[in-house]
């Protein structure tokens, strides 16, 4: 079983940054996916940005030049700097890590990142 634990959201004025993480604990031996997803008020969870391990990181449109997404192992946290936020930026952020080889599916209890003036 993994935990993982989200930190770093809030408020945060338009244009300005914020960065979340996400520390992982348990049995992360076979984790190699991490992502982000965000889900806003009325709208469908949709994914943000991921890695996965020898492979190049992946972002949506929405956020690419402005997010960026890493990992350190020594400490199993996932982060994701945020600059140039935006209003349409704002909604709960989740943490998730899985697998490709195997059926593995870890979600976190999400960090409300609101942008608003």
């Amino acid at each position: 079983q993994v935990q993982l634990v989200e930190s770093g959201g809030g408020l945060v004025q338009p244009g300005g940054s914020l960065r979340l993480s996400c520390a992982a604990s348990g049995n992360i031996f076979s984790i190699n996916v991490m992502a982000w997803y965000r889900q806003a008020p009325g709208k469908q969870r949709e994914l943000v940005a991921r890695i996965i391990d020898g492979g190049s990181p992946y972002y949506a449109d929405s956020v690419k030049g402005r997010f960026t997404i890493s990992r350190d192992n020594v400490k199993n946290t996932v982060y994701l700097q945020m600059n140039s936020l935006k209003p349409e930026d704002t909604a709960v952020y989740y943490c998730n890590l899985g697998s490709t080889t195997k059926p593995l599916d870890y979600w976190g209890q999400g960090t409300q990142v609101t942008v608003s003036s």
